[in-house]
């Protein structure tokens, strides 16, 4: 029968997993035609024509926003199986747990602190208008 050595396998796995985002990534690069066209610089909206410029600017507050809603929303999750195992854990898990829940409140704290969790209105009316236009 075959036999691998210890960590050879381990390699091998390395090495395919390793190679297959490497191929995945440039094989189509090689196929792909090289011809820019300005059609392929356009905006594509459905099949219809364009309409004013693509580039709209948007607040950082809604990447903000949205960043911190994940943090917090992943790291809820993080209780749930110290809470089912809490008995076979014992005091440290006990002590590690609120030190946990603490360093995401101070995070938190700095956020809002910060005014990322302030949710305002647009300054620039003219964004306002050009995204009416566009939809």
């Amino acid at each position: 029968m075959f036999s691998l050595p210890k960590y050879e396998s381990f390699r091998i796995l390395l090495l395919i997993s390793g190679s297959i985002p490497v191929l995945a990534f440039s094989i189509p690069g090689l196929l792909a035609p090289v011809g820019k066209r300005s059609e392929k610089l356009t905006s594509y909206e459905s099949g219809i024509e364009p309409m004013g410029d693509a580039w709209i600017q948007f607040q950082i507050r809604y990447y903000m926003f949205a960043l911190v809603f994940v943090i917090f929303d992943v790291e809820t999750v993080f209780p749930y199986p110290w809470a089912t195992s809490f008995n076979e854990l014992g005091v440290p898990a006990f002590v590690e747990v609120p030190i946990f829940v603490s360093i995401l409140i101070v995070g938190l704290v700095y956020a809002w602190r910060k005014g990322a969790l302030e949710w305002s209105q647009l300054r620039n009316p003219r964004i306002i208008i050009r995204i009416s236009i566009i939809s």
